[in-house]
């Protein structure tokens, strides 16, 4: 792909009245509860303020199957399409998407959008704080995009079937890297998931690793570069990154590309499938963690 998966809060601050522009904001929440978590739409915060002119993408109620017992897994991918149509996305828009909160909900919407074909499609670096921190402005004018048609053009190489990731551990011709923190991926901690651990053979990278905490942008690409050649994804000619549901997964993987590896998949599952299943391998300790 030639087009970065980032643009800047500048680069999007000269770019605002492009007509061939489409910005959404993506923001989700998770609340923790004993139970482990709360999943919250953002519109609310949405309806208060947002960059101009943008509209709101709701991952849950509009990209997420309803028919799943899991959380957030993917649409097909003429549904998909049919989310972007009616937002008034077309296959010859730049669409830009940004979260207020975690950056990882809107890598979520750029892999989604990505894999259906949209080849213009950019995550803002940053996010809401950072445009808000300097000064640019918001609004809370609804959006105004008219319908569109957008055409799926698949990409099926984007994603990790479950199969894909048990022969990966079973042969290792994939490294498979887990995007949770480094508590979860050696057992430590939980988060609801039916076993504790990590896929088995799998290395961590935790997804906030990946920014610079002073502005939630990412890392320079040579600073992502160390982390991913610890954990020995360069080595490999493919990288499935995986997390509890696909979410994160998809920061990680956003970061393989920005590095220039050649092939990187979402297992869209994550652990949350791979723990319900007892006779797929998982680990819960310290060996093999070079997170």
């Amino acid at each position: 792909m030639d087009l970065s998966p980032l643009v800047s809060t500048a680069w999007l601050g000269d770019h605002l009245d492009a007509p061939d522009l489409r910005v959404f904001d993506t923001t989700v929440h998770l609340d923790v509860v004993p139970a482990g978590f709360e999943i919250r739409s953002g519109r609310t915060e949405y309806d208060a303020k947002h960059i101009p002119g943008a509209g709101f993408l709701d991952i849950v109620a509009d990209l997420s199957d309803p028919a799943s017992e899991l959380a957030f897994t993917r649409l097909a991918p003429d549904r998909i399409a049919r989310v972007l149509s009616r937002s008034g996305v077309s296959n010859e828009s730049h669409v830009v998407l940004y979260s207020a909160g975690e950056v990882m909900w809107a890598t979520r919407a750029w892999w989604l959008f990505r894999s259906v074909g949209l080849e213009t499609v950019s995550v803002l670096d940053g996010g809401l704080a950072k445009w808000e921190a300097e000064g640019r402005p918001v609004s809370r004018e609804p959006c105004a995009y008219r319908e569109a048609v957008f055409d799926a053009q698949p990409i099926e190489t984007l994603w990790a079937t479950k199969e894909e990731v048990r022969q990966a551990t079973e042969h290792g011709g994939a490294c498979t890297l887990n995007a949770l923190p480094h508590p979860m991926h050696t057992g430590a901690a939980g988060l609801g998931y039916r076993r504790p651990g990590r896929i088995a053979g799998s290395e961590n990278v935790p997804f906030s690793d990946l920014l610079d905490p002073s502005d939630g942008t990412f890392l320079a690409p040579a600073e992502l570069r160390d982390h991913f050649k610890t954990a020995g994804a360069l080595e490999k000619d493919r990288v499935i990154c995986y997390c509890g549901g696909g979410i994160a997964a998809t920061q990680n993987a956003v970061a393989l590309l920005l590095v220039g590896h050649p092939s990187v998949a979402v297992y869209d599952g994550g652990l949350d499938e791979w723990s319900r299943d007892p006779e797929l391998p998982m680990e819960a300790d310290e060996a093999g963690s070079s997170g």
